[in-house]
């Protein structure tokens, strides 16, 4: 009965993360549709600063496209659609709330991860580092992420400034301050790695926290 009932929440809890993970990608092609639409208006604009010569309403209209596009642009192209699609919606996410991201992502088109598994890895990652960073003052606010080919292994790092000083450890997890769903999702993601026969390491040092994660691959994926 309590495996049943195990197994239903984690179910209900990934698909309350997919719906979470699918409204913020479609959030941002939204705006990048919405943007397109709205050039034609932006060039009709400028030429007529232009015919009246005010450089100085141009150079200002130019600065604010610049803004405004930033926060639609796909950031990151790693090569494989899923995983771009995933990283640039959370980019996306972690710039709204004025969190700057260090991207570096390369991956293959195949992987041996379904989307439901890398959106509960990379989703539920990208998360707590949002939300670790939530606390401290702007200008720390900062994420690192590193994904790329190992050999024969796919290495994803994760890298957050936190506030205070080292998580408190029990046993091999690290205590959750939220606990909730939050531990549920550190769960999700070991299980996930579990299964594909990875590894996982997760280090909290004063003011920053690491998971560092590896996947097999398979030949034919590289």
């Amino acid at each position: 009965m309590l495996g049943k009932r195990a197994n239903r929440r984690i179910e209900a809890y990934q698909s309350e993360l997919l719906k979470t993970h699918f409204l913020e990608v479609d959030n941002m092609y939204r705006k990048m549709r919405g943007w397109r639409h709205d050039y034609r208006n932006h060039i009709q604009v400028l030429k007529s600063y232009t015919d009246k010569g005010d450089l100085a309403a141009i150079s200002e209209y130019l600065d604010e496209l610049e803004r405004d596009l930033y926060t639609v642009d796909t950031v990151i192209k790693t090569g494989n659609p899923m995983t771009d699609a995933i990283l640039n919606s959370k980019i996306a996410l972690a710039n709204d709330r004025k969190i700057k991201v260090e991207a570096d992502a390369h991956i293959p088109v195949l992987l041996p991860v379904s989307a439901v598994d890398l959106c509960t890895i990379l989703g539920n990652l990208f998360d707590n580092a949002i939300e670790a960073c939530g606390s401290l003052p702007e200008e720390s606010r900062v994420i690192r992420v590193y994904i790329d080919l190992k050999g024969n292994q796919l290495y994803i790092s994760f890298l957050n400034f936190t506030s205070g000083g080292k998580l408190k450890k029990i046993g091999n997890v690290f205590k959750s301050t939220k606990g909730g769903e939050h531990g549920l999702g550190l769960g999700r993601i070991d299980d996930v790695v579990k299964r594909l026969g990875g590894y996982i390491s997760r280090n909290s040092e004063e003011g920053a926290f690491t998971t560092e994660i590896l996947l097999p691959v398979r030949e034919n994926e590289k």
